[in-house]
């Protein structure tokens, strides 16, 4: 009965974990290149009171033995880097990654971020920013005088000067991506850091080598399902009842036992 306790203690606490992952995906469903996160869990260590394969009698052995489990442990939590929906926005600076890869961001330490959030703006400096006002990798300097911005699916910039006839090339838009993308580790603000399990970072141009395309006056949204993290939640919700019923139990036949003369 101790071990019921214990075991169903374990079962609540992987539970919450559940929840709280849950509660953070249906929170940043609206989030620009967010993606999901899932829990994964491990059952814990066995307490083996007749082995399998032990022998009951000179000529025969035990086809499966006793062992008794003691719990769950929350092993990890994965992203999953499916590609979201592409929302329309007609932004000129909004970038959609159709596809694997990430940008590359600078971020005020001086190190690289990764995002997939595209939405980019042009500071006062003319230089491609994110939300934060954290620049594009490498940089693209955008001066006032161009227009027309163009931003092609191989990631080439180029824009309509007023002193020449021809389009000038602004920069180029380079992503990365990674060997185990699950691996990297999220810094918040939309944006990735390397990893010992990520891998270094590949870097490439967009629709080359497998990355991904980029879609001008395009957003990726996240890839959360709400439908899904609802069910979710809902399942969690109900094996955290169902384990706290079992400490209830667990505690009823203890109190029992305790009454006994």
């Amino acid at each position: 009965m101790l071990r019921a306790l214990h075991s169903a203690a374990t079962g609540m606490e992987a539970q919450q974990t559940y929840i709280d992952v849950t509660s953070n995906n249906l929170a940043n469903v609206n989030t620009t290149g967010y993606k999901k996160s899932r829990a994964n869990f491990h059952d814990l260590m066995y307490q083996i009171q007749k082995a399998p394969g032990g022998a009951t009698s000179q000529a025969t052995e035990a086809p499966t033995g006793i062992q008794i489990g003691l719990g769950v442990r929350t092993a990890s939590t994965q992203k999953e880097f499916a590609t979201g929906s592409l929302k329309t926005t007609g932004n000129f600076f909004d970038v959609a990654i159709q596809g694997d890869g990430f940008f590359q961001i600078t971020t005020p330490d001086g190190q690289i971020g990764y995002a997939r959030d595209g939405a980019f703006h042009r500071d006062e400096n003319g230089q491609m920013v994110n939300a934060n006002g954290l620049p594009l990798e490498p940089a693209i300097t955008i001066p006032v005088e161009v227009t027309n911005i163009t931003i092609g699916q191989d990631g080439t910039v180029t824009g309509q000067s007023s002193t020449q006839a021809e389009p000038i090339q602004l920069g180029q838009i380079q992503t990365v991506n990674f060997v185990n993308p699950a691996g990297l580790l999220a810094a918040g603000g939309n944006l990735y850091k390397e990893s010992g399990s990520s891998g270094p970072p590949i870097i490439g141009n967009p629709g080359e080598n497998g990355f991904g395309v980029l879609n001008q006056g395009f957003l990726e949204m996240s890839n959360v399902q709400v439908v899904e993290e609802m069910i979710n939640l809902i399942t969690a919700q109900r094996a955290f009842e169902f384990n706290s019923k079992a400490v209830q139990a667990a505690d009823g036949m203890l109190r029992e036992l305790g009454q006994l003369r």
